[in-house]
C-alpha cells in the first residue's frame, strides 16, 4: 500500500509552507475589504442594490465639453427607498427618496463610521470617502436601509 502525500510529515510541512508563504502575500487591506464584505452588521436593513452608477455608463460623459467635470453619480434602491449620491471633486451629496429626515452613516470596511444627518427634505452631505464604504440609512418613518459596499 502506497502512502498519499499527507502520510509523510516532510511534504506535509512543505505544503503548510507553501500555502502560510502566500496568505502573506495578500495585501492587508484586501483581507479587510474581503472581511467587510461578508459582515452582516444590521439584520433588520434592507439591502439597497446599486441600480445605476455613472463609472459604467458609457453615455455619462457623452455630449459635454472636452474636460468633463470630476462628477459621479449612483443609485441605489431598497424598494420602499432610494438613496442617490453625487459625487463632486471631494464632496459627496445625497438625497434620500422618497424625501424624509433620518440619519446616515457613512460606514468604512474599516469599522470606523461617521453618522451625518438627513434633512426634512433628504438632503445630505459630507466629504468625500476614500477607499471602501456602504451607507447606513435610518428614517424617522422606521425605514432601515443599508447600500453595498463602494469604493470611488
Amino acid at each position: 500500500m502506497t502512502g498519499a502525500w499527507w502520510d509523510d510529515d516532510d511534504a506535509l510541512l512543505g505544503a503548510i509552507k507553501v500555502a502560510l508563504e502566500a496568505a502573506e502575500d495578500v495585501p492587508a487591506n484586501f483581507v479587510e475589504t474581503g472581511k467587510a464584505f461578508f459582515a452582516w452588521h444590521d439584520i433588520d436593513a434592507d439591502l439597497a442594490a446599486l441600480t445605476y452608477d455613472s463609472a459604467s455608463d458609457p453615455l455619462a460623459g457623452a455630449g459635454t465639453r472636452a474636460d468633463p467635470a470630476a462628477l459621479r453619480n449612483l443609485t441605489f434602491d431598497a424598494g420602499r427607498l432610494t438613496i442617490e449620491i453625487e459625487i463632486i471633486g471631494d464632496v459627496l451629496h445625497g438625497q434620500v427618496v422618497p424625501p424624509q429626515a433620518g440619519e446616515i452613516e457613512v460606514r468604512r470596511a474599516d469599522g470606523t463610521s461617521h453618522p451625518l444627518p438627513i434633512s426634512d427634505i433628504g438632503y445630505f452631505t459630507t466629504a468625500a470617502p476614500e477607499g471602501t464604504f456602504r451607507l447606513y440609512c435610518r428614517t424617522t418613518g422606521d425605514i432601515v436601509v443599508q447600500t453595498n459596499w463602494i469604493t470611488l
